[in-house]
């Protein structure tokens, strides 16, 4: 199991990342995705640009992650609600049994489910109010 950083932003996800990236080194993980890119979901213009998803892999060991809030989908940020730790799950079965365990007793954002972009996702606050989310990425052939 590895554990990472999760940072949120209001609309400076991406600025903040390449200024990370400028001081820390590292790789972004694939494109930075965009909310705009959602597919089936009528994304307001003003939102279109804001980051859904950045990954910044430093090494093989530390990653920082970020993305913007979305006020269209109800996102609020607030000093305070903008770290997560976000656990990177060995299997998809590992991830759904950190997710029904640790979200016990708190207040679930996103099931743990199948998503769009080739993982198994889900996000909560645990009952102590700590922010998580456990992603498990699909293998080739994996459902």
């Amino acid at each position: 199991m590895k554990i990472f950083p999760y940072l949120n932003f209001d609309g400076q996800a991406e600025e903040a990342m390449r200024f990370y990236q400028s001081i820390l080194g590292g790789e972004f993980e694939g494109p930075i995705g965009l909310f705009g890119e959602i597919p089936g979901m009528d994304i307001p213009e003003e939102e279109k640009g804001r980051v859904m998803h950045a990954s910044l892999r430093i090494n093989d060991s530390v990653k920082i992650m970020a993305s913007d809030t979305s006020p269209f989908m109800g996102h609020v940020w607030i000093k305070g609600n903008h770290n997560y730790i976000s656990i990177d799950a060995p299997s998809k079965e590992e991830g759904e049994r950190y997710f029904k365990g640790l979200s016990a007793g708190g207040k679930v954002e996103m099931e743990y489910q199948k998503t769009f972009w080739g993982a198994y996702f889900g996000s909560f606050e645990d009952k102590f109010g700590i922010s998580w989310m456990i992603n498990y990425d699909l293998k080739s052939g994996e459902e």
